[in-house]
């Protein structure tokens, strides 16, 4: 199974379109959002996508009531589990609650933002920050992709 990681894309449409014919082209099978979409707006972009996608609030996704309606049963309140190919994910927004999810958890990774900065930790858990997609603080677009048959992580730039 193919996994694509986001976070921090900030209303960057140009960059959220980018992503998705991304994601089309290479046929992923799921896509997961750790936080600070920011506005409801950005479904003119994820509105296209050809699979399915979890989201989970970010600290500044401040139209809750709007993206909860937009987004409807796709976007939830950190943490979140989502099991995908026998694999469990905990969604994140900010790192704060890491270590102890660690602890009290099993899971197979650990899936935050909101540093906007790439870190990947191969590991029991594997930890994983793609980095921001809107590009706004590093001026690069990245998101990162999970092969769960091949257990590689890597990023991708836009």
């Amino acid at each position: 199974m193919k996994i694509i990681m986001m976070a921090d894309s900030h209303d960057n449409l140009p960059q959220l379109h980018k992503a998705v014919e991304w994601c089309n082209n290479e046929k992923v099978d799921h896509v997961l959002h750790a936080g600070d979409l920011v506005s409801p707006f950005v479904n003119k972009a994820l509105k296209n996508l050809n699979m399915p996608m979890t989201i989970v609030f970010g600290n500044n996704d401040g139209e809750r009531k709007g993206l909860s309606s937009t987004f409807k049963d796709r976007i939830f309140t950190p943490p979140h589990i989502v099991n995908l190919d026998n694999r469990k994910i905990a969604m994140l927004h900010e790192p704060d609650p890491m270590e102890d999810l660690q602890k009290s958890e099993r899971v197979d990774l650990i899936l935050y933002g909101h540093l906007h900065e790439i870190d990947i930790r191969k590991g029991t858990p594997h930890i994983v920050s793609p980095g921001e997609l809107g590009g706004w603080l590093t001026e690069r677009s990245t998101m990162a992709v999970w092969d769960t048959e091949s257990d590689a992580i890597s990023i991708i730039e836009l």
